[in-house]
Order: C-alpha cells, then sequence, then structure tokens
C-alpha cells in the first residue's frame, strides 16, 4: 500500500506532517504529505507501491510524538454507493491481499464533523464484519494477535481502509484512551498524568513500578490532580507548590505539602523513584530542570509536561530532547527518552523519562 494514514490532534496536522515526514526520509522511504488544516489526520503517500507496509511495520508507532494512531492504507474510496458499501472495500482489500485479521475498527477522524458519521459507523459496523469474514477478511473470533482493519471514514461515502500491525498501533479506536475523571480528582489535569501511566507503561510494568510504599515527587503540584493518581496508586508524595493543596487529598496522610519554588525545591531525602512535572513555563526551563534532578540522581522515573509555542511546535520539542540526550550522554546517564501529544494534552506534549537502574538491580529493589 502506498498510503500511510496518521491520526492526530485537529490543529496539530502540520507537526504530525513534519514528523512523519522527517522519520519516513530517516528510513528511505520516499513520499509527500497531503493534509489540510483541522482535519485531524495526514496521509503521507509514499512513492513506492509498498512504502506504506514498510512504515506500518518498521516505524515504532510510539516513537511518534504528534500521531495517536497509523495504518497502511489504499486509494480513498471517495464515492461508496449507498446499495453496497461493503463491496468496493472488500474488494480493495482482497486486492491488497489483506486477509486473516483479527479486529475490524470503523473510525473517523476526531472532529466534529467527522463525529457526526459515529451513529452511522456503529451501525454500518455489523455488515461490514460479516461481509469480510464471509470473504477471509477476517477471522471468525476475534485475535488480539494478527493485524487489525481499519475502515476510517472521513466523509459520508469516503473512507481511507487498509490495516495495521496489532503489535505496533494503539490499542484505542482512533488512538483515543477512554478515561473518565473521577468525581473526587482536584482537577481534569489529573486524566493527562492517567493516560500517561497508560501509555507509557504495560499494564504489567504500572503494577511493578507503580506500586504502593514508592515515595514520589509533583512539582507545581496545586491544587493536586497529579499528586491524586500518585496518592490513588498508593505511593507517598511531597507536593510542591505555593498554593493551597485539596483537602481530601491532604486528609489521605499520603500528602506532605512544600510551600516552595518547584525549580529550588530539593528533596529532604534522595529515595524518590517518581518525580512528575505540570508546571507552567518555558519548555526549555522545564527541560533543565529534569536534567538536574537526573544528574543529581534524585528520581528513578519522570514525566513531565513541554508547554509548546506557537510556532515550530516540532522542531521546538525535537530540539529539546535532543538537547536531553546530549546532556545525558555527557554525564553517562543511562536512559529512556519517550514523548507523546497525549489526547488529554492540549498545547502541550507529555514525556516520560525512565534512569535505567545499575546493573545487578532489580526493578523491584528501585525506589
Amino acid at each position: 500500500m502506498k498510503n500511510l494514514f496518521l491520526f492526530c490532534r485537529a490543529g496539530y496536522e502540520k507537526e504530525c506532517a513534519a514528523e512523519i515526514q522527517q522519520r519516513a526520509a530517516e528510513m528511505n522511504v520516499g513520499g509527500f504529505v497531503k493534509t489540510s488544516n483541522n482535519d485531524a489526520y495526514v496521509i503521507y503517500q509514499c512513492f513506492e507501491e509498498d512504502g506504506a507496509d514498510t512504515l506500518a511495520k518498521m516505524l515504532p508507532l510510539k516513537s511518534l510524538i504528534f500521531t495517536r494512531q497509523m495504518f497502511a492504507a489504499g486509494e480513498l474510496h471517495s464515492d461508496l454507493p449507498e446499495q453496497d458499501r461493503v463491496g468496493p472495500i472488500v474488494a480493495g482489500l482482497l486486492e491488497a491481499d489483506v486477509t486473516n485479521c483479527g479486529e475490524l475498527r470503523v473510525e473517523t477522524p476526531d472532529t466534529n464533523e467527522a463525529k457526526e458519521l459515529s451513529a452511522f459507523c456503529r451501525k454500518f459496523t455489523v455488515p461490514l464484519r460479516q461481509g469480510m469474514k464471509k470473504a477471509g477478511l477476517l477471522l471468525g473470533k476475534e485475535n488480539g494477535r494478527r493485524p487489525i482493519i481499519h475502515v476510517c471514514f472521513i466523509g459520508p461515502g469516503k473512507a481511507y481502509v487498509g490495516y495495521s500491525l496489532s503489535n505496533n498501533s494503539s490499542p484505542h479506536f482512533m488512538g483515543i484512551p477512554r478515561l473518565r475523571m473521577a468525581a473526587d480528582a482536584p482537577s481534569r489535569s489529573s486524566l493527562k498524568l492517567d493516560e500517561a501511566f497508560g501509555v507509557f507503561l504495560t499494564k504489567e510494568e504500572q503494577e511493578m513500578r507503580c506500586r504502593s510504599g514508592l515515595n514520589a515527587v509533583d512539582l507545581g503540584a496545586c491544587p493536586g490532580g497529579w499528586t491524586y493518581q500518585l496518592v490513588r496508586r498508593g505511593m507517598m508524595v511531597a507536593a510542591v507548590d505555593n498554593g493551597p493543596m485539596d483537602e481530601k487529598l491532604m486528609e489521605t496522610g499520603q500528602v506532605k505539602h512544600y510551600r516552595a519554588d518547584g525549580f529550588r525545591f530539593e528533596p529532604p531525602r534522595k529515595n524518590i523513584y517518581w518525580l512528575v512535572c505540570d508546571m507552567v513555563e518555558k519548555p526549555s526551563r522545564v527541560a533543565e530542570l529534569m536534567e538536574a534532578w537526573a544528574i543529581n540522581g534524585w528520581f528513578k522515573e519522570a514525566i513531565f509536561n513541554l508547554k509548546l509555542p506557537m510556532k515550530s511546535r516540532y522542531k521546538e520539542v525535537r530540539v529539546i530532547l535532543d538537547t536531553m540526550g546530549e546532556i545525558f550522554k555527557e554525564n553517562e546517564i543511562d536512559y529512556r527518552l519517550q514523548c507523546k501529544h497525549l489526547y488529554h494534552d492540549r498545547d502541550e506534549v507529555t514525556v516520560h523519562l525512565w534512569i535505567f537502574p545499575e546493573k545487578g538491580v532489580s526493578y523491584a529493589e528501585m525506589g
């Protein structure tokens, strides 16, 4: 297939496009971008007939900052007939030799206009699934280890059709996790950290590394949206902020409030596992703060937000992440760095930094 379909946040098509152009070029997969403002998706059309297949297989989705989900697609079905929409879709997938898949997702981009098609998509899924099973495109039962078929309607009768690989795909429709706001959470920002844990760590990793008894620091904590997520996972939290903290959080006995500047705070105890930070500051300044804590060895893992500028957002983020990598290398720090424009982010990206343990030290011994 020639087209790589990439879901993103509406208004961030340029960032998504700039990133896929750079990453595809690094893999020697030539092509060009097709996109429009506020469509919430980008098409990377490859010069080679199997270029999108290569990217869907070899380009890790988790390494892309501004892409929520991606799939290899054929040409746009621009005029699907009302009397038989199933037939052309099935025929196109058979021609591309996409068979024995484990799941079907009928989706739309994340825009208000596209969401108007969501009711149709739900109804259409049933006959489409039946037609695909009959044609051998889908297995009789869902299988999480087989490829996923995507049918994305960008308008009435208009759809891109293709597949993603189960080991390089978001588990969520359109790449959007469905999280519920807890009634007792102090602020909606709580959802950002909840989503970050789910995106950056597997369930097994969360059980091991987000467990009860670990110590954490929340810089810029008030009123406590991120502290709430740490507390509900059983951690003891040093909440650092000059403002007031949520009273219910303080009543848990798991939070100690330090009325201090997050940029000047030094933890009195150096057994911190998680450092989190959602301060409204220049992204370069927040990155420098994370670098200083890492060099001092004050934490094991961190999740922090970088507020984005109005222009050159992808370039700015890339420069900051590359600079962090250079500084860690100079200080002989082994690390893993992930960055994602999460669904619950707005004009910011979320970064996960893991400082690797010394050789011979198990996860259970860390923190």
